[in-house]
């Protein structure tokens, strides 16, 4: 072999080394942050099944509903400035307590609009079935307890610490799921019980979050700063906003036209397929960082289709193993859960159609698309209300409904992708 050959080869084996080395700490790190999913997947279950067994299915259905509405109205405070942190901690991490100081004040500037926002869904949805003081508990569990506490798992994740995230994570959906158990163990249980647990649940998460994960840097206030980024945080609450109203717009529809009964089952179902999506967000949070850094990764159409093949494989492969374990032990999660147990074969499809609209969204934020990203978001929530009232009014059979389900998520997802890659052909925007 000659000196130039082998110069080649060695240069050949360097880039091989350096390929495998990264794909090695990358595989290192999804590990590592998919524990926390895994973790979260077991205590999650926990908590659902203690909790769906502990109230009636017509109480569940209103919490769960009132706490989709809370996780919606949460993207409001510090109107969408948990990007900018996030984006901070991703790029330049020693910016975070210059944006977390951003984030605490324009917190306390957002909290109007965070009430008025939660008294006209209550008015709209909620005036009816349940008082409004359990309703605010369930609001200020959602937003001012617990979003902050995801901050902190969202800063974590930002900065590669993905350990310390999976923690806090498992940590927080643990105390929930102790707050569930000790509430079937309580005297009365009843849904205005329940809702202090839970405030107390996720109090302890942000005393929890706060005091041993946050980044110990000290708060800075440059309203300056903050201004420049403020019309870019604002299109991100909307889109939050949005993404969050067309993903459990269903729920809050089928309370509205259906009654609580109706909505604690379909609650019970699109619980059960919402379990399937928590390893894929692990997958998602870690390739949109990726994004942030080399907004070109997806130019190939077949590295597009690969990933949309992979993520709808394993949501549909997760639900088929869930509904054939409810199928032969019907008891395995409760008396109520196996009520609605046997309709989740029915939405075979929702879970990975749904984790490909959510991943498509994300697309956008981690190229900086963020108003054409909250543009899709109010389109894909337009449609989706016009497609599930006109399945309300003709479909009266439970099953009839869950099955077509699959085709209104179908319709969904073909207009997500022809909005979302549309739009990626766009030139992406750097922090």
């Amino acid at each position: 072999m000659t000196e130039f050959s082998e110069i080649q080869h060695s240069r050949r084996l360097a880039r091989l080394h350096a390929f495998m080395a990264e794909r090695r700490g990358l595989v290192g790190d999804y590990l590592t942050a998919v524990s926390g999913s895994a973790g979260r997947l077991v205590f999650s279950l926990l908590y659902f099944v203690a909790l769906a067994n502990a109230l009636t299915i017509a109480e569940f259905g209103l919490f769960a509903t009132a706490s989709a509405a809370g996780v919606m109205l949460s993207r409001i405070l510090g109107f969408g400035f948990v990007s900018a942190v996030y984006r901070a901690a991703t790029v330049r991490p020693k910016l975070i307590g210059l944006f977390t100081g951003g984030f605490i004040f324009l917190s306390v500037l957002s909290l109007p609009a965070l009430a008025l926002a939660s008294w006209v869904t209550f008015a709209i949805f909620f005036d009816h079935e349940m008082p409004a003081a359990i309703f605010a508990v369930v609001i200020v569990s959602e937003a001012l307890l617990w979003r902050p506490a995801e901050l902190t798992v969202i800063v974590n994740n930002g900065m590669g610490q993905f350990g310390r995230a999976s923690l806090l994570v498992i940590a927080g959906t643990l105390l929930r799921a102790l707050a569930a158990v000790a509430f079937i163990f309580w005297h009365v249980r009843s849904l205005e019980t329940w809702v202090w647990f839970y405030a107390a649940a996720n109090a302890a998460a942000l005393v929890l979050a706060v005091g041993f994960f946050y980044p110990r840097q000290p708060l800075r206030l440059k309203l300056r700063v903050y201004w420049r980024r403020l019309p870019d945080s604002l299109y991100v609450a909307g889109a939050e906003v949005l993404f969050y109203l067309q993903m459990e717009l269903d729920k809050l529809l089928v309370l509205a036209l259906g009654g609580p009964k109706l909505a604690g089952i379909y609650a019970i179902v699109m619980r059960l397929v919402d379990l399937t999506a928590i390893p894929i967000r692990t997958f998602t949070m870690m390739l949109v960082q990726k994004l942030m850094r080399t907004p070109e990764l997806l130019a190939r159409v077949l590295t597009r289709l690969g990933i949309e093949g992979a993520v709808f494989l394993v949501s549909t492969l997760t639900l088929l193993a869930l509904a054939l374990a409810l199928h032969l032990y019907p008891g395995l999660l409760g008396s109520n859960v196996a009520e609605a147990a046997p309709l989740l074969i029915l939405a075979l499809c929702v879970p990975g159609l749904r984790n490909l609209v959510e991943y498509q969204a994300e697309l956008l934020f981690a190229r900086g698309q963020t108003f054409v990203r909250a543009l899709n978001l109010a389109l894909l929530a337009g449609l989706k209300a016009v497609l599930l009232t006109w399945l309300l009014a003709r479909v009266t059979e439970v099953p009839d409904l869950v099955m077509a389900l699959n085709g209104m998520f179908a319709a969904l997802y073909l207009a997500s992708a022809l909005l979302t890659y549309s739009a990626l052909r766009m030139p992406a925007k750097r922090f």
